[in-house]
């Protein structure tokens, strides 16, 4: 019975082993990550960011997904941002009433270009005061 534990012991390292080669681990030096053949381009003027970032808040509030209901602080917008985003919401959602819901989703890509470009990205208006309304 002495050998018993040995024997168990020697099968689970040899398991052990063998499940780390088939899994890719090895003690040679791992393989160099592999790189796109082609360059992702990410936006860097003033309006292609601000495009990239009110189209996608935008779409993502038209169709209703779990983040839309997030202020315009967590989305990261400046005040004139949101008022592109709120917008171009609008037009999106008349747009889809009588044209469905990719249509508005194209037309959002192009109101928020327009107007992202038309206000050199709206970033000037980042200030988090805004007046109190009349209301109260």
């Amino acid at each position: 019975m002495g050998t018993q534990p040995r024997i168990a012991a020697r099968y689970g390292v040899t398991a052990l082993f063998t499940a780390l080669a088939l899994s890719g681990c090895s003690t040679s030096t791992p393989p160099a990550p592999q790189t796109p053949s082609t360059p992702v381009s990410s936006p860097s003027s003033p309006a292609q960011i601000c495009t990239s970032l009110v189209s996608y808040w935008a779409k993502e509030t038209l169709k209703g997904s779990k983040w839309a209901g997030l202020d315009w602080e967590q989305k990261g917008l400046s005040n004139d941002q949101y008022a592109i985003h709120e917008e171009a919401v609008a037009a999106g959602r008349t747009e889809e009433r009588t044209a469905g819901l990719d249509k508005a989703l194209e037309l959002i890509d192009r109101f928020v270009a327009q107007r992202c470009a038309e206000q050199n990205g709206a970033t000037w208006s980042s200030e988090n005061w805004r007046p109190p309304s009349p209301d109260g």
